[in-house]
C-alpha cells in the first residue's frame, strides 16, 4: 500500500501520496470483519472512483473520522522522535548565525531540510488533534 519506500509525502497544503494514505489509513482502521470483507469484494481497486475526486488537502485532513486521526497523530509522533533534534533545537541552531556559520554548506542544507520536514509534521500534528 504505502510503496517501495515505506513512507507517504507530506506538503504544505496536502498530502501528495494521498492515494496511498487514503488506502492505508481506511484499511489500518477496518475491523477484522471490514478487512476481509473488503479483501474478498476486492475493494481494492473498485472504490478508488470514490476516491478519486477527493484529495487529502490540509481541510480534508482535519475532517478525517477520530480513529484514522489517531493513527495519524500517533505515527506523526514517532516521526518526530526517530530525529535526533526536536524542532526548536533545530530553529535555534538556524538563528544562531555563529554556530550556523561553523556548520559546513552539506550540514546547512540537511538542517534546512530537517527543519522543513518538521515543520510540516507539527502542522500535521495540529490538523488531526
Amino acid at each position: 500500500m504505502v510503496g517501495e519506500e515505506g513512507a507517504f509525502v507530506l506538503g504544505w497544503d496536502e498530502v501528495l501520496t494521498e492515494e496511498e494514505l487514503s488506502v492505508t489509513l481506511k484499511v489500518l482502521c477496518m475491523s477484522e470483519e471490514e478487512f476481509k470483507e473488503y479483501k474478498e469484494q476486492d475493494g481494492w481497486e473498485d472504490d478508488s472512483e470514490e476516491e478519486e475526486n477527493s484529495t487529502l488537502s490540509n481541510e480534508a485532513l482535519s475532517r478525517l473520522k477520530t480513529p484514522c486521526k489517531k493513527l495519524l497523530y500517533d505515527s506523526v509522533l514517532l516521526t518526530l522522535e526517530s530525529y535526533g533534534a526536536d524542532l526548536k533545537a533545530e530553529q535555534d541552531l538556524l538563528n544562531n548565525k555563529e554556530a550556523y556559520q561553523k556548520l559546513s554548506r552539506r550540514e546547512q542544507q540537511a538542517l534546512h531540510v530537517r527543519y522543513g520536514q518538521k515543520r510540516i509534521l507539527h502542522q500535521l500534528l495540529e490538523l488531526v488533534q
